[in-house]
């Protein structure tokens, strides 16, 4: 059986012991509500991914027809905004 012929010094310990950590997980803040959600995740508060919704408000996920829709609604929106800032 191993035994240590000299006791550690505190030192040493805390030197080996260094690299045990806990590490943060990567957390972005979220483009639509502003809350702190895993990078690359869908925000569990509102449900937007990348800009666009993707879970409805019961959580449910939404069908591509239904993303589609809004995201085309979103586009023509902008043009309206963009053309009245023009027309300014």
């Amino acid at each position: 059986m191993a035994v240590p012929q000299r006791r550690i010094s505190k030192t040493r310990k805390r030197l080996r012991r260094t690299h045990f950590k806990l590490n943060v997980t990567g957390l972005v803040t979220c483009s639509n509500c502003g809350a702190m959600i895993k990078a690359h995740h869908v925000c569990p508060k509102c449900g937007f991914y990348a800009g666009k919704q993707v879970l409805d408000k019961n959580g449910k996920l939404m069908s591509e027809q239904k993303i589609k829709k809004e995201a085309a609604s979103g586009k023509k929106s902008s043009k309206k905004v963009a053309e009245k800032k023009a027309s300014e």
